[in-house]
């Protein structure tokens, strides 16, 4: 169900101290509290995507979090969103996953201090994330200027990997890696595009893909995306499962999405370009920077531990706003 139409029949009322709604389809909303001050507001929660429960509660808190970073802001408080079952699933295992949750919110310098907890036939766990951001560092999907340099800070293909190893065809030590890497916050690569300066247009690559996200800066900032295939960071294990013709549950819709606006290089073989439209959980910042800062913000970010960042892209002036995927 496309849920947009519904929400643009609300004719939601947009006051002035909303400065980011949902206009764009943008990470989190903000609003003014004060001179210089504003609060980034965002919830997510997820199903697992690995049997450890610990490590599952680590990568939902993770990507729940990181809708702060992709706006510019410093997460300052958390309430958990719990959906369990009642049945099947031990005391045990639930703590785990809040245990894990707490780890990354505390690594973040959040605060706990409450959440929701429904029964449900299904888990699923994540937060809703309050932080702050000063005026200067609020950081939208819409803001990107023909002439910028796109950087990715996250490998793709985590999607392939969850989906490879619930069908056996990878073993957890190959999956480890990468869900690791899935449950790492995204708060270093938000402090260095900040002291770095000159970043412009941000987002973080989830559900959506990162033609869908992209596409969603491309759309909002009226201009084209144009990112070269061998310059993205991928997980090598994804581009074998790919070849192999795994997908996720929403591949297929991901790829619908951007239908009719996104253009392969012919080399690209089709089953390559299915990791554009791969949904990520806990994905890297997509950041749309300035190109006499790319190159400083690149080196600052793998200085800092992010080694798998990536300068993989740019954008240009076009009057119809898409997407091209270079090789």
């Amino acid at each position: 169900m496309d849920l947009s139409t519904i929400v643009h029949d609300l004719n939601i009322p947009v006051p002035p101290e909303v400065l980011v709604g949902i206009g764009t389809s943008d990470d989190a909303g903000v609003y003014k509290i004060g001179p210089d001050l504003n609060l980034v507001l965002t919830a997510d929660f997820i199903t697992p995507p690995c049997d450890d429960p610990f490590l599952f509660g680590r990568i939902a808190a993770a990507n729940s979090l990181s809708d702060v970073y992709a706006m510019g802001g410093v997460p300052r408080v958390v309430l958990n969103l719990c959906c369990f079952p009642d049945k099947g699933i031990s005391k045990e295992t639930l703590t785990e996953i809040l245990r894990g949750g707490l780890a990354t919110t505390l690594e973040s310098g959040a605060a706990l201090i409450g959440g929701h907890t429904v029964k449900d036939d299904e888990l699923k766990y994540g937060l809703s994330v309050t932080g702050l951001v000063r005026d200067a560092d609020i950081k939208t999907n819409a803001a990107a200027r023909a002439g910028d340099i796109l950087i990715l800070t996250k490998p793709i293909g985590t999607g392939l990997v969850v989906s490879g190893l619930r069908g056996g065809l990878i073993s957890d030590e190959q999956a480890l890696p990468v869900f690791e890497r899935m449950a790492q916050l995204n708060k270093t690569a938000c402090e260095v595009m900040l002291n770095v300066g000159g970043a412009h247009g941000v987002t973080d690559v989830t559900g959506f893909g990162l033609a869908g996200h992209s596409w969603e800066m491309a759309r909002a900032a009226k201009l084209g995306f144009r990112f070269y295939f061998s310059r993205i960071p991928r997980w090598p294990i994804s581009e074998v499962l790919a070849a192999q013709g795994v997908r996720t549950g929403v591949t297929r819709s991901n790829g619908q999405a951007v239908e009719g606006i996104i253009q392969f290089d012919a080399a690209i073989p089709p089953e390559q370009q299915m990791l554009l439209y791969d949904p990520q959980t806990a994905g890297g910042l997509l950041i749309s920077v300035d190109p006499s800062r790319a190159d400083k913000m690149l080196a600052r970010l793998i200085d800092a531990g992010i080694a798998d960042a990536a300068i993989c892209g740019e954008v240009f002036a076009d009057p119809e706003p898409h997407l091209e995927i270079e090789l």
